[in-house]
């Protein structure tokens, strides 16, 4: 865990300071820093980040617009820092596929957590993908019918064409495949994926919910598998004609 390479975009110099410092006394020893987008896209050109830590309002172009541009050089998990802490802010950074999302002033023993939080998902790991070192099972695929998740390749079927589905989205269906009909709250779904407490933001977990749907449903806007029960929390659908399989 320690040999993770974590990248720190932010204008301000102090806060590039204060949280290297932090994380090199937790033991996080290879950790890049930059101040604008254009540096951040360049740094990670050239270098394998294992975590991102993205502030949105950056001189010049901002988090969100080079967003985009680091994706396609990285599928590390990036979280966003920054002031604005409105829920459109979040879901902007949400929706365009980032991890996570921090707003300022923060702890940075937070950020820290959530920084782990990511690295346990991705180091050591390519999108959801187990190695069958770290699991004596065989193969389980969870069959839905219109859909299928395999838990050992990795793999989302969605109507027996593969679907592409980052690391934290594959988790979570996973762990909902895992334990159906069954009730969770937004809070003890982020801790049981993402292993950490949920910091009392739930957005998180609604986003990465509708990111599932978007893959899975029919229609997302009127979901069959998974089901939010108003007050409680969400669950996915599971009856009798589904079969968990083992091939």
């Amino acid at each position: 865990m320690n040999d993770a390479r974590i990248l720190l975009v932010d204008d301000e110099q102090s806060i590039l300071e204060l949280l290297q410092t932090v994380l090199r006394k937790e033991g996080y020893l290879h950790v890049d820093s930059v101040k604008t987008g254009e540096e951040a896209i360049e740094a990670c050109k050239a270098k394998k980040y294992d975590v991102i830590v993205l502030d949105v309002m950056l001189p010049g172009r901002s988090g969100i617009d080079v967003f985009p541009f680091i994706r396609q050089t990285t599928d590390a998990p990036v979280l966003f820092l920054t002031a604005r802490s409105s829920d459109f802010d979040k879901l902007t950074g949400f929706a365009i596929g980032g991890d996570d999302y921090i707003t300022k002033p923060f702890n940075p023993l937070e950020v820290v957590a959530r920084i782990r939080a990511q690295l346990r998902r991705y180091v050591g790991s390519t999108y959801g993908k187990l190695s069958e070192a770290t699991s004596p099972r065989s193969t389980n695929v969870f069959d839905y019918g219109r859909f299928k998740l395999d838990e050992l390749a990795g793999e989302l079927l969605v109507e027996g064409q593969v679907v592409s589905c980052p690391a934290l989205v594959f988790q979570l269906l996973l762990f909902l495949c895992k334990n159906p009909n069954r009730i969770y709250t937004k809070s003890e779904l982020y801790e049981k994926v993402w292993g950490e407490e949920a910091f009392s933001d739930d957005n998180t977990v609604m986003v990465h919910i509708h990111r599932i749907r978007e893959r899975i449903e029919a229609d997302p806007s009127y979901p069959k598998f998974i089901v939010n029960v108003r007050g409680l929390g969400y669950k996915i659908v599971k009856d009798e004609l589904q079969e968990l399989s083992a091939p």
